[in-house]
């Protein structure tokens, strides 16, 4: 079982990088990643846990790019989490979500919708290598009552041309895929059945993309299919999991409930830089 796409409480995950880990292996799971957004911060406690669960464990990240003022999800795997220019690039990401997060409460508190801003942000503030995202405003409304669940929170207030939604700033997806490869990784396009925007893979390929998430929580067999052969027309691996966020409104139940097959997983290894 094999789940290249976990998160964790370093971005908008519910568990901590042990809790996933012990979950992950009460699943069956044999390899894993930890796929934050735009942070590794979660990693290295995930690392050592996978260690003593004998999960074999790929150092793992989602970066979010734009394209078109549409949000694109680029999976790394098996980064240097010491590259310089990646620590960099990321704490500039991380940065630039925490100003959108104050953005969004500022316009939330304009339309009657008070929320404890310090509250929200002090996770980002207090450790910067915490991730901020829009989920952390979601679960503040379900608590003040303003909304029953997350997904409600997203549909009234914070999804794209909602009242509350603020375009987010960040890095096109050729400089992420870049940046991904400065830190010695591998660059694959999340879920994209969800991005909806099958013309611009080829364009990506191009700039050096070298796989598609053909597997994940919320491709159908037909999906998952369709980027199995595409990723075969361009040259592309595959890689998948779950995304799993410990939120049942957010990914799936489980990690490993979305499973990478082992030759597609083995492709990949193969694919990684030797230098």
């Amino acid at each position: 079982m094999i789940d290249l796409h976990t998160h964790t409480t370093a971005s908008d995950g519910r568990r901590t990088p042990a809790e996933l880990v012990a979950c992950a292996a009460a699943a069956g799971v044999t390899v894993l990643s930890v796929t934050d957004h735009d942070t590794s911060a979660g990693c290295d406690a995930a690392a050592a846990a996978c260690v003593d669960a004998g999960i074999e464990f790929v150092p793992g990240i989602e970066i979010t790019a734009i394209r078109a003022d549409v949000d694109i999800h680029v999976l790394g795997y098996f980064i240097d989490l010491g590259s310089a220019a990646l620590v960099t690039f990321l704490a500039d990401q991380r940065r630039r979500r925490l100003e959108r997060v104050r953005q969004m409460i500022l316009k939330l508190a304009g339309c009657g919708v008070e929320l404890d801003a310090d509250a929200i942000l002090q996770p980002g503030i207090g450790d910067t290598a915490r991730s901020a995202g829009r989920p952390w405003i979601a679960r503040s409304l379900v608590e003040r009552g303003h909304c029953t669940t997350t997904g409600e929170a997203f549909d009234r207030w914070l999804a794209r041309g909602r009242p509350a939604y603020v375009p987010r700033p960040a890095a096109p997806p050729e400089e992420v895929v870049a940046r991904i490869h400065e830190a010695r990784g591998l660059a694959s396009l999340a879920h994209p059945g969800l991005l909806g925007h099958d013309d611009w893979i080829p364009e990506f390929t191009s700039a050096g993309l070298d796989a598609l998430e053909a597997y994940h929580s919320r491709h159908d067999a037909e999906r998952t299919k369709h980027y199995v052969a595409l990723a075969g027309r361009l040259g592309l691996g595959v890689s998948g999991g779950s995304d799993y966020h410990a939120d049942e409104t957010h990914g799936a139940v489980a990690p490993g409930s979305v499973s990478l097959p082992r030759p597609a997983y083995d492709a990949l290894v193969r694919r990684k830089p030797t230098t």
